[in-house]
C-alpha cells in the first residue's frame, strides 16, 4: 500500500453516526487532521488537533495503546484514509481507524463544535 492509497477494508473505517457516539461517551481518541484554517472553521468538542501537515514530526503523539481506538478525521475522508494508510506502513497502528464524512458532514448535520483553544 502506497501513503496515498486508501485503505479498503471496512475495519479500517468507521462510520460518522459511531464516531460521534464513541468521541462523546469517550471510549476512543479523535484526532483532526485538518490544517489550522480548517479547524478554525470548528472542530468537535475535545479532538486533539495534530494537522496532518505537522504528522510527521508530531507522530509520537498518536496514542500506541490499542485497548483505547484513534480514529482520523479531516474535512471529507480522503487525508485521514491516506494518512492511515502512511502510519499501517511505518508499522503498528492497528487500532488507528478513519471516520467517513468526516467534518463536512458533521457541519451538515449540525452536530456541535466548537472553536479551537
Amino acid at each position: 500500500m502506497t501513503a496515498c492509497s486508501q485503505p479498503t477494508a471496512h475495519a479500517d473505517m468507521v462510520t460518522l453516526d459511531q464516531a460521534r457516539a464513541d468521541h462523546e461517551a469517550g471510549k476512543v481518541v479523535l484526532i483532526d487532521i485538518r490544517e489550522p484554517m480548517e479547524h478554525a472553521t470548528g472542530v468537535a468538542k475535545g479532538a486533539t488537533l495534530l494537522p496532518m501537515s505537522q504528522l510527521r514530526q508530531r507522530v509520537g503523539e498518536i496514542p500506541t495503546d490499542s485497548s483505547k481506538p484513534v480514529y482520523l478525521i479531516c474535512n471529507t475522508q480522503n487525508r485521514s484514509a491516506s494518512t492511515l494508510g502512511a502510519l499501517r506502513q511505518t508499522g503498528g497502528f492497528t487500532h488507528v481507524r478513519y471516520v467517513h464524512g468526516g467534518m463536512s458532514e458533521w457541519a451538515k448535520r449540525g452536530w456541535p463544535m466548537v472553536k479551537p483553544q
